[in-house]
């Protein structure tokens, strides 16, 4: 069911969830993106270009981010606007855990068109790893 712009306020909280990654998740993203920087994927050389440790790639922690809005409206097409300011990185020991990007998002503003501006927070580790983190999502 679409979610209708009628049916929306300011401060309206989309449902939270949560994504792991682990190196595994890595090297798959790292096939499907063309993005084999050893940074996301080889321990020895994250260490030696003083990373504490392997990390999730940028735009990895992005698409999950936005998976949050998506899922909520139920169409990827909707979101006509999404941008992000990368702050922090997300680690990923070699653990067989990994880490866990956590994503809450609320509707900031009621706009034209029947569109909506949604404020993204993605975390890891109690910490924020995306900074102005919005998209413009048109719905039904």
């Amino acid at each position: 069911m679409a979610i209708s712009y009628d049916e929306v306020a300011v401060g309206t909280e989309l449902p939270a969830q949560s994504f792991p990654v682990t190196r595994a998740t890595l090297v798959q993203y790292a096939g499907a993106s063309g993005d084999f920087n050893p940074i996301h994927w080889n321990e020895k050389f994250a260490l030696e270009v003083g990373l504490p440790e392997v990390i999730a790639h940028g735009m990895f922690t992005m698409a999950e981010a936005i998976r949050v809005v998506t899922d909520w409206v139920g169409d990827p097409g909707a979101v006509v606007e999404y941008g992000v300011r990368f702050t922090r990185p997300v680690m990923v020991p070699n653990d067989g855990v990994g880490s866990v990007i956590e994503v809450t998002a609320k509707v900031a503003k009621l706009l034209e068109d029947r569109r909506v501006q949604v404020d993204l927070l993605a975390t890891y580790g109690g910490q924020k790893v995306l900074g102005m983190s919005r998209a413009v999502v048109r719905l039904a």
